[in-house]
């Protein structure tokens, strides 16, 4: 169950790194931001790919199916938090299936 909280945490973790740096990108070429917010954006981008090297599994490509599951949950928090729009009833439902979906591929057997 530790390791487990563990790797959920690194997901949590990327999950805002990434979104972060996306959304520097976004804030330059959608709301007229000046280029120079694309800085902290690509330093956010490589902590996101950093971060998850971290996760305890032996193929990359399985950290990234399950870290899908916790970056749908965490764009939906996004959204609420900092752009101020409540995800709706379908938005949370789907959350919630692709989080179940993460945790089956992250922690299910392997024999």
């Amino acid at each position: 169950m530790g390791a487990a909280l563990h790797a959920l945490g690194l997901y949590l973790l990327a999950a805002l790194a990434e979104i972060a740096g996306c959304f520097a990108f976004w804030a330059w070429l959608r709301m007229g931001r000046p280029i120079w917010w694309t800085l902290p954006g690509v330093a956010a981008l490589i902590l996101f790919a950093w971060l998850l090297t971290r996760i305890d599994t032996d193929f990359a490509g399985r950290a990234y199916a399950a870290y899908g599951g916790v970056y749908i949950l965490a764009s939906l928090g996004w959204l609420w938090l900092m752009e101020g729009h409540p995800p709706s009833r379908w938005d949370v439902i789907g959350g919630a299936i692709c989080l179940i979906g993460a945790g089956v591929i992250l922690l299910g057997s392997r024999g």
